[in-house]
């Protein structure tokens, strides 16, 4: 296996469905071993933040809605079920469960892309209470935000597999 193909398979799903971001970075020499979670984690973002506001699009629409269709269906990644299930949310009352349905297909009306946080040490009240507050953004606001939310799931990702 290559030093390319290897990271690859060990950080080309960072982003969610978009080992493009990885390809970029390995290709533009800005990453390099040791392996270190900030290093290649800046090396990421700084790719994601050079795409094209259509590729970054592109990241945004690759993520699944929370608690959504993909959940229910077991069809979410591995990386996205167990952050889903961490903050609670294969675990909601019917009740809970229709207020996200209704939360995920308002905003995805609104934004034009899934409602994206990194549910990491939260809960599913304090995701209801950030989606509450966030479908009132600017659109501008709302595609900031939740480009940031993409980096911040990619830097937990990473944390996970890679040393500091």
């Amino acid at each position: 296996m290559t030093a390319r193909s290897s990271f690859l398979s060990q950080c080309g799903g960072v982003f969610e469905h978009s080992p493009w971001v990885a390809e970029r970075a390995y290709d533009s020499g800005a990453v390099y071993d040791p392996l270190r979670a900030g290093a290649v984690h800046a090396a990421l973002c700084a790719i994601f933040r050079q795409a094209s506001r259509d590729e970054r699009r592109d990241v945004l629409l690759a993520h699944p809605d929370l608690a959504g269709k993909l959940a229910v269906a077991g069809e979410l990644t591995e990386d996205s079920k167990a952050e889903q299930a961490g903050a609670g949310l294969d675990r909601l009352s019917a009740g809970e469960h229709a207020e996200f349905t209704s939360l995920n297909t308002d905003y995805m009306s609104r934004f034009g892309f899934p409602f994206i946080i990194a549910v990491k040490g939260l809960n599913k009240d304090d995701i209801l209470a950030a989606f509450r507050e966030r479908i009132s953004n600017s659109e501008e606001e709302e595609f900031q935000t939740a480009c940031a939310q993409v980096e911040k799931i990619a830097r937990l990702r990473l944390d996970a597999i890679l040393p500091e």
